[in-house]
């Protein structure tokens, strides 16, 4: 079996694609990098990369020991958490992946009660959409994430905990032209940008009905926060679930859209999401718990009007 180190180092030099990098990256010389990978190369009857002046690439035969080697690593990971977490929270560490509705509001609460109770446990938070949240669990770079779930039921590999919705809202700018319409319909809202995260396919599809676009969103940014502040300084529209809105509205930042949204994005849909048939580390298990308890808070502002009766 080849060490783990050689593993690491051959996985830091396929994501910085060059020695130097690399190198850097392991607090290693470069002459000792490439050492490790030669010996890992021998080890292994084959050659793992091809050097050129730009830097490397996989060959074949590493892109595939790239995928077994990330699985390895995670593998080791977990192991070490299990053993350090067990009968106490004291160390170790917890890698989690988090939707950019759920990072908005819900995963931070959670992480904030977690950090108080344990603070020796290291919190590593990747912010992603849910396709690449997806990936990223299945090549081991975090033990979970929270994210929207509708495309996630049913798949196999996941384990899938959906946790309670919130109410789809159209937000825009407190002075919106929009707002000053007696009776909006949904064509209206053609005439303005619409900004928004990645969407889940149901709801894109849902939209480019609405719309007549194939691409429904004119600006794309997975990054919430931003969008808010977008949305607040222009006269782009957005669209998102009562919980990571509520305090802005009711603040008067933010304003609402007095219109339905279709059926497909008319609610929430987060969810906890792990490997089936992989145990959680304890981190994990009581990260979820927190999990849980932050979602069926009740200390948001009421939704307004029909939205109330939706939640």
């Amino acid at each position: 079996m080849n060490d783990l180190r050689q593993l690491r180092h051959f996985v830091a030099l396929a994501e910085q694609g060059h020695f130097a990098r690399a190198a850097e990256a392991v607090h290693l010389s470069q002459p000792a990098l490439s050492r490790s990978i030669q010996a890992l190369e021998n080890g292994l009857g084959c050659r793992l990369v091809d050097r050129h002046s730009r830097g490397i690439s996989l060959t074949a035969h590493g892109r595939l020991v790239l995928e077994h080697a990330r699985r390895l690593l995670a593998g080791s990971r977990a192991l070490s958490n299990a053993v350090s977490q067990l009968g106490n929270l004291a160390s170790g560490e917890l890698r989690l992946g988090a939707g950019p509705y759920p990072a908005a509001r819900l995963v931070p609460r959670a992480l904030g009660a977690f950090a108080r109770q344990h603070p020796g446990v290291h919190l590593q938070l990747l912010i992603d959409n849910w396709q690449q949240l997806h990936e990223r669990l299945l090549n081991g770079e975090v033990e979970l994430f929270i994210a929207d779930c509708r495309e996630l039921q049913g798949d196999p590999q996941l384990r899938v905990e959906a946790l309670p919705s919130y109410p789809g809202v159209l937000f825009c700018h407190p002075r919106h032209p929009l707002l000053q319409r007696r009776q909006l319909q949904p064509q209206d809202l053609l005439d303005y940008p619409l900004a928004g995260t990645q969407l889940p396919t149901q709801v894109a599809e849902m939209l480019s009905r609405i719309s007549g676009r194939e691409q429904p969103l004119s600006i794309a940014c997975d990054n919430f926060m931003v969008l808010k502040e977008l949305v607040s300084d222009s006269t782009a529209l957005s669209m998102a679930p009562w919980d990571v809105v509520a305090q802005d509205i009711a603040a008067g930042r933010l304003a609402l859209l007095p219109l339905q949204l279709p059926e497909q994005a008319a609610h929430s849909a987060y969810g906890i999401v792990s490997r089936a048939g992989h145990s959680l580390s304890p981190a994990a298990q009581r990260l979820c718990e927190l999990l849980r308890e932050q979602a069926t808070q009740t200390d948001l502002p009421a939704p307004p009007g029909d939205l109330a009766n939706e939640a």
